[in-house]
């Protein structure tokens, strides 16, 4: 098993708890298709924690912004100031905010434990008072949340078929397979071109049968020690990369078979480890671990009819 540099965690900052009024549809590269509405003042939303007016959080964020925390009965934002949306159409520069924006909701964790992170590009329009008026309206959501996250974080697993099955072994194995191989070499070019095409998606069909199999063997072991379990796409959906090799699925020759988020107590990461380990034993299998982090895959959805709040959000696919 290996632990991954955290690159699937810049994934994750894009799915944090969710705002309500659309900043303005974008595209990856951080383009406007959209008016974007006018902001004279608000306040970035890095993650909601526990904790109370006498804390504080000495770290700078985003484009180097004095974080703070603004609270409300024992329930604290961390923000900075701002009067504009993060947006730009150089690559890199986005990855620099992301990269900084998941510093600063790491550090809130290791100080106040888990916290309830925000998405990059969360603003909240308006001063402090404005932030603690929302606490105030979400709180029934947010305090329960709090609650039940405390000491669960997220962990991202990958299962990488490093040497895949190659299609004579399949055949190998496959009665029909074998069936269709012989009848394609003993019959005239269109009927040949038929058995092939047979051939092709009984190939296909166990692929995908295996793949099914081994994600839900794993799923289901892993759900006897974690409290969540979820598939993610094979792939993640978007590269920040400025480098065209990284936008294919991996190393030449390997197949990603699954992609799992665990939301699970620190406590169990000891039984998690164990379980991969196992998974891992299986020849030409390699599972990629990251983790702790903040559990953005499983934050929850605030801000219902906030239209009349002034929560914006960056729109980012």
């Amino acid at each position: 098993m290996s632990f991954d540099d955290g690159s699937d965690r810049l994934e994750g900052v894009d799915a944090g708890a969710q705002g309500a009024i659309d900043a303005g549809e974008r595209t990856a590269t951080g383009a406007d298709t959209g008016d974007v509405p006018a902001l004279e003042e608000g306040r970035y939303l890095y993650c909601l924690v526990r904790a109370d007016s006498e804390d504080t959080l000495e770290t700078t964020g985003v484009e180097s912004q004095p974080v703070s925390l603004v609270a409300y009965d024992e329930v604290a934002a961390v923000v900075h100031p701002c009067d504009e949306i993060y947006d730009s159409a150089d690559l890199a520069q986005v990855r620099r905010w992301l990269v900084r924006h998941q510093t600063v909701v790491d550090e809130a964790g290791d100080r106040f434990g888990t916290p309830i992170p925000f998405q990059f590009d969360t603003i909240l329009r308006g001063d402090d008072d404005d932030v603690r008026e929302w606490i105030n309206q979400e709180y029934d959501t947010i305090e329960p949340t709090l609650s039940e996250l405390a000491d669960h974080w997220e962990y991202r697993v990958e299962v990488v078929e490093t040497d895949p099955v190659d299609d004579e072994a399949l055949v190998q194995r496959d009665d029909r397979l074998r069936e269709l191989d012989a009848k394609i070499g003993n019959s005239e070019e269109g009927t040949a071109y038929l058995l092939e095409k047979q051939f092709d998606q009984r190939i296909t069909q166990l692929r995908v049968s295996r793949r099914e199999s081994l994600t839900a063997d794993l799923e289901d072991r892993l759900a006897d020690e974690a409290r969540e379990v979820h598939s993610l796409e094979r792939s993640p959906t978007v590269s920040l990369s400025d480098d065209p090799a990284d936008e294919t699925n991996g190393t030449a020759g390997e197949e990603t078979l699954c992609r799992l988020t665990i939301l699970a107590h620190e406590d169990d990461e000891g039984a998690i480890g164990s379980v991969l380990d196992d998974a891992a034993s299986n020849d030409g299998l390699e599972i990629r671990f990251t983790g702790p982090w903040p559990p953005y895959t499983f934050a929850p959805e605030l801000g219902e009819d906030a239209s009349n709040r002034g929560l914006a959000r960056d729109q980012r696919p």
